[in-house]
């Protein structure tokens, strides 16, 4: 049995290939191709754009795949969401001219220019709009003043659109790249079983990413003061010292956030540690 991934082309491709070689499966794609190579015998792959991941997963020609909630919520695929990568987060908003009054807009039939017709649709409707949609393929923040009216629009910071001269009049849904099943294919026991296990491996990739692990010596007589008082996943991990055949302290392992280290290495050393060594992690199985 082979598991079909479908991996999205575009921005979130790298991210994508960038978990799948961390989680094991280094991806190899030769010039002008759609088919990666995932280097195990029971992925196989193809590269599709984002917006047709949902609706391919629907109809059961691939079993599993990554792409945006945006474009799910858009083609209204009838999908399982296995989990939520945290990758590529934008939202989705509605924006006009900055000069341009939104209530004045809805006194006439306004042209909104998006890639999001259904989620256009949905928003326009209940703000109220009476409205044409003009389908874009791309660079939809150029549309206004001259082609649209209102754009509907993907967005990470907004620069875009500020650099486009267009303000931000709703918020239409909150988007990131997640990790989706097709129905038929987690009706499958064995498929399933693959999935979960593919979702496992990820959430050790990410878990790790946010993690470093801490080792340091302690003598006997500040090691009851450490131990109290640093943080760790679960327990630290203690080994005893020896030097010279004689226990002479220990070594001392803890898994600790990133974002801890800048406070915690200066405390350690206060408590009485010392070599300290931080490294990075894999894969963190909680």
């Amino acid at each position: 049995m082979a598991l079909k991934l479908l991996i999205p082309k575009g921005r979130i491709y790298d991210n994508i290939s960038k978990l799948l070689c961390e989680a094991g499966f280094p991806v190899y794609l030769a010039d002008r191709t759609y088919r990666p190579v995932l280097g195990v015998s029971w992925l196989e792959a193809k590269i599709m754009k984002p917006q047709s991941v949902g609706e391919l997963l629907e109809i059961g020609s691939h079993d599993a795949g990554f792409t945006g909630i945006d474009w799910i919520k858009e083609s209204n695929a009838r999908v399982e969401e296995i989990m939520d990568l945290g990758f590529d987060k934008v939202s989705i908003v509605a924006a006009i001219p900055a000069s341009t009054d939104e209530n004045r807009l809805k006194e006439k039939k306004v042209v909104a220019a998006t890639e999001y017709v259904r989620l256009a649709e949905g928003y326009l409707k209940e703000a109220g709009f009476d409205y044409r949609i003009l389908r874009t393929y791309g660079a939809t923040e150029v549309f206004p003043p001259d082609d649209a009216d209102i754009i509907i629009d993907n967005t990470a910071s907004g620069q875009t659109l500020r650099e486009n001269s267009l303000k931000i009049i709703g918020t239409i849904l909150e988007s990131s790249t997640r990790f989706f099943a097709s129905q038929e294919a987690l009706a499958s026991a064995e498929k399933r079983r693959a999935i979960e296990e593919l979702a496992m491996l990820f959430h050790a990739v990410i878990e790790a990413r946010s993690r470093v692990m801490l080792e340091m010596n302690v003598s006997k007589t500040n090691y009851e003061g450490l131990i109290r008082n640093i943080p760790s996943m679960n327990s630290p991990t203690v080994m005893p010292l020896y030097k010279d055949g004689t226990e002479n302290g220990f070594a001392v392992k803890i898994a600790v956030k990133k974002t801890e280290v800048p406070e915690l290495i200066p405390r350690l050393k206060q408590l009485g540690a010392s070599d300290i060594i931080e490294y990075n992690l894999r894969k963190v199985a909680l």
